[in-house]
C-alpha cells in the first residue's frame, strides 16, 4: 500500500515529538474500532470518550503509530507522535497534505444533495486520473481535516464535502482544502434554528468561496432563490469565473428534461449550447438536477464530458440516504424499503415523497420522524408537508416525534395510522404491518433514531439480496 506519512514527514508537519521506534502509515483514522494495519491513530479527546484511552488497543490492532497529546500509561516506548493539541495536529497533517498535493480539488456544499453530488463527481473524475473523495459524511471540523490528511501525494483529483449548521464553520475548512472549484448545490431552510433567516444560511454556504484558489471556478445553482446573493458575494471576493446550472435559459448547463425511472434518472441538458443526455443511477428528479451541477463542474474544469458521463449511472443512493432494499416479508413475499433514516429536512422529505409516490407497489407505507434544527419554523414546516404527503397517496401513515404531531393534526388524526413520541415506540407496529408487495419509506432526522424502525422492518422477514438506487 502507498505510504501516506513517514514519521519524519509527520514530525515536520506537526512539529511534534516522536517517541519509540520509526514508523510509516498507510492510513489515518480516529476510530480505534476501525483500525486497519498501518494506520496512524489520531487520539482525539471527546465529550464522552478520550482517544488516549484506546491507544493501546489501536496499536494492538495494527496501528503503525498514534498521534497523542500525552503518553498513555504503559506506552513509554510505543510509536507515538506527541503534540500539544491532537485536533490541531490533525489540521497540521491536513495542511501539509494539501501543500504537497498536485491534485485538482473540488469542494462541495449545500443544504441538501451534498453527498450525492460528491459521489457523482468522484465517479466521473476517476476517468481522468487517480481520484479520492471524503468518505460518507466526513464534512465538519474533524471530518474535513481527516479526509485531507488521507490525501495521497500522487492523486490527480480530490473531492471534499464541507458542511455546517452555524455560521463561520465552512470558512476555516475551505481555507484548509483550498479548492480549485467549488459547488453550492442549493440553499434551503435547513438548520434555520441557528440563523435569522435564509440569507444567513446563504452567507454561511458562501463561505466556501473564500478558499477558492486564484483562477478557480464557483459553480452555482441559478434556479435557487439565493443565487443572486451568492453571486454578488463571489464578485466581492474577486471570483472571476462563475458557472451556472439549472433550468433557466441562461445557464451554462441547462436542464431540458429530467425523467426519473425505476432504475435511474435520464437527463437531457444543453451544455454550453450543445445538447447531451446521460443517466444517473439515483432515482428522482433531485438526482437529475444535482447531476446538472456535476456536469457544470466537469465542464468548468475543461474535461472531456463524453469520456465520463456514463459513470453517472454507477452512482446511486446509499443506505440511510434513500437506498432501496428488497426485503423478505413475514407472509413469504417481498417488500421494498426506501431507507432515508439518516436525516431529514423539508426539501429532502418532499424529494423522498416524490420517489415514494412514483414507486409501483400494492400498498405504500409512510413512516416519518421529526425534522430537527428548524427552530420556530418547525410547527409550520411539519404541517406544511400535508400536500406532499397527500400527493404520495400512502395507504398507511406512521409518524413519530413531537413536531410530527403538527403534521398529524394537519392531515387529520383519522388519516394517521399511528403517532408516537419516539421511533422506538413505533418500530414494532410498522414492522408488523409490512406485507408482500408493499413499499415502505422511512425518513427522519438522525437524532430521531429512525434506524430502529429500519432494523425492525428488516428483522420481520428474511432479507432478499437486491440493492437498488433511491432518493436523496
Amino acid at each position: 500500500m502507498t505510504v501516506l506519512w513517514t514519521r519524519d514527514a509527520a514530525v515536520e508537519a506537526t512539529q511534534g515529538k516522536p517517541i519509540g521506534p520509526d514508523w510509516s502509515a498507510t492510513g489515518v483514522t480516529i476510530d480505534s474500532r476501525k483500525i486497519a494495519a498501518g494506520d496512524l491513530f489520531v487520539a482525539l479527546p471527546g465529550e464522552r470518550v478520550d482517544g488516549h484511552d484506546y491507544v493501546a488497543a489501536a496499536l494492538k490492532a495494527g496501528a503503525a503509530a498514534a498521534l497523542v497529546s500525552r503518553i498513555p500509561e504503559g506506552l513509554d516506548d510505543a510509536p507515538l507522535l506527541v503534540v500539544e493539541d491532537v485536533l490541531a495536529g490533525l489540521e497540521d497533517l491536513a495542511r501539509a497534505a494539501r501543500a504537497r498535493s498536485r491534485a485538482r480539488i473540488v469542494a462541495v456544499t449545500g443544504s441538501v444533495g451534498k453527498t450525492g453530488t460528491k459521489e457523482m463527481l468522484a465517479a466521473c473524475l476517476a476517468v481522468y486520473g487517480k481520484t479520492v473523495a471524503s468518505v460518507g459524511n466526513l464534512n465538519n471540523h474533524i471530518g474535513a481535516p481527516l479526509s485531507l490528511a488521507r490525501l495521497p501525494q500522487d492523486c490527480d483529483f480530490a473531492v471534499f464535502e464541507l458542511g455546517m449548521n452555524h455560521a463561520d464553520e465552512i470558512r476555516p475548512l475551505t481555507r484548509l482544502v483550498a479548492p480549485h472549484a467549488t459547488i453550492i448545490t442549493n440553499v434551503e431552510p435547513v438548520h434555520i434554528e441557528f440563523f435569522d433567516g435564509i440569507d444567513g444560511i446563504a452567507d454561511a454556504k458562501a463561505e466556501i468561496l473564500e478558499g477558492l484558489q486564484p483562477g478557480g471556478v464557483a459553480v452555482l445553482n441559478a434556479d435557487n432563490g439565493s443565487f443572486e446573493r451568492i453571486r454578488a458575494r463571489a464578485r466581492v471576493l474577486g471570483v472571476d469565473r462563475i458557472a451556472t446550472f439549472g433550468q433557466g435559459a441562461t445557464c451554462d448547463v441547462r436542464g431540458i428534461a429530467i425523467e426519473p425511472g425505476s432504475d435511474g434518472t435520464r437527463v437531457t441538458a444543453a451544455v454550453a449550447g450543445t445538447d447531451m443526455t446521460w443517466t444517473v443511477g439515483g432515482i428522482g428528479e433531485h438526482w437529475g438536477f444535482n447531476s446538472l451541477g456535476v456536469v457544470a463542474v466537469l465542464h468548468a474544469l475543461k474535461l472531456d464530458l463524453a469520456a465520463c458521463l456514463d459513470r453517472l449511472a454507477t452512482v446511486s443512493a446509499m443506505r440511510g440516504r434513500g437506498g432501496q432494499i428488497t426485503l423478505g416479508t413475514a407472509d413469504g413475499g417481498s417488500a421494498l424499503l426506501i431507507d432515508e433514516s439518516y436525516n431529514a429536512s423539508p426539501p429532502a422529505v418532499r424529494a423522498a415523497l416524490s420517489v415514494f409516490a412514483n414507486t409501483p407497489a400494492s400498498r405504500r407505507i409512510l413512516v416519518l420522524g421529526d425534522m430537527r434544527e428548524l427552530g420556530a419554523t418547525a410547527p409550520a414546516a411539519h404541517a406544511g408537508l400535508k400536500d406532499a404527503v397527500e400527493a404520495a397517496r400512502p395507504d398507511a401513515i406512521y409518524l413519530c416525534g413531537d413536531a410530527m404531531a403538527h403534521l398529524r393534526d394537519a392531515l387529520g388524526r383519522d388519516r394517521v395510522t399511528e403517532w408516537t413520541e419516539t421511533a422506538d415506540a413505533l418500530a414494532a407496529a410498522v414492522a408488523a404491518n409490512v406485507k408482500d408487495g408493499d413499499v415502505v419509506l422511512i425518513k427522519g432526522s438522525l437524532a430521531m433514531g429512525m434506524k430502529a424502525i429500519v432494523s425492525a422492518v428488516e428483522a420481520a422477514g428474511s432479507p432478499a439480496p437486491r440493492l437498488q438506487a433511491g432518493g436523496r
